[in-house]
C-alpha cells in the first residue's frame, strides 16, 4: 500500500442482537463480508470470529494487508457515538483522519445503488455526524444506498426495521457488493474504485 493508502475501515451499525437485520447495520454487515474476503469464512472452519475488543469502545480485527497493517473496526456505542470510537482509534494506531474509510447506510441513495467518495457532510447520518464532529471530515465513504421510507414512516423507525426474508437478504447483496468495493480501494486507490462502482 502507499503511504496515504487505507489503514482504518469502519463499518457503521448498532451493538446487539436486536439490530443485527437492520439497514442501519450494513455498515457493520459490509465488514464482515470484506473480511470474508481478506481472510476467508473463518465460522466455517469452526472457528470463532477475528474481531477482539480493544479500550477504543470497538471490536476490532487487525491483519496484514500488502505488506502494511490494516484494522478493521466496529464501534460498539450505537450509532450517534461512533466518533468517540473513532477518535480512540486513531490515537490508539497513531493515524489520521485521513487513513480511514467508513462504511455506512445512506437514506439520499435509491436501493441497490454504491457511491464511493472522499470528504463532504454528514447529510443527517448520525454516526458520520459523529465522527465529523470529533476527527474531522476528510475520510473516504462507501455509501450504500438504503432510499427513502415509504409513506409517512419515520427515518429512524426505517433505519431499525427488523429485516427477513427476501429484504435480509438483498440488504445482504447490498453489503456484499460493498466489500467488493471496500476491496478494490485497498488495493487500486479510492480513484480506480470509483470508476469502477460510481457508475
Amino acid at each position: 500500500m502507499s503511504e496515504n493508502a487505507i489503514k482504518l475501515v469502519v463499518g457503521l451499525g448498532n451493538p446487539g442482537a436486536n439490530y443485527g437485520s437492520t439497514r442501519h447495520n450494513l455498515g457493520f454487515m459490509a465488514l464482515d463480508a470484506l473480511t470474508v474476503l481478506l481472510i476467508g469464512d473463518t465460522s466455517q472452519q469452526g472457528q470463532k470470529t477475528p474481531y477482539k475488543k480493544v479500550r477504543c469502545e470497538s471490536l476490532v480485527h487487525e491483519l496484514e494487508f500488502e505488506s502494511a497493517r490494516l484494522v478493521l473496526a466496529k464501534p460498539q456505542t450505537f450509532m450517534n457515538r461512533s466518533g468517540n470510537c473513532v477518535k480512540g482509534l486513531l490515537k490508539h494506531y497513531n493515524l489520521s483522519i485521513e487513513d480511514v474509510l467508513v462504511i455506512h447506510d445512506d437514506l439520499d441513495l435509491p436501493v441497490q445503488t454504491l457511491r464511493i467518495k472522499m470528504g463532504g457532510g454528514h447529510g443527517g447520518h448520525n454516526g458520520l455526524r459523529s465522527i465529523i464532529d470529533s476527527s474531522g471530515a476528510d475520510f473516504a465513504r462507501i455509501k450504500i444506498g438504503i432510499g427513502r421510507p415509504p409513506g409517512q414512516m419515520p427515518a429512524e423507525r426505517y433505519v431499525l426495521q427488523e429485516l427477513r426474508g427476501t429484504a435480509l437478504e438483498e440488504l445482504k447483496v447490498d453489503a456484499a457488493r460493498a466489500a467488493e468495493a471496500a476491496l478494490a480501494i485497498l488495493t487500486n486507490g479510492l480513484l480506480a474504485a470509483q470508476n469502477t462502482f460510481n457508475g
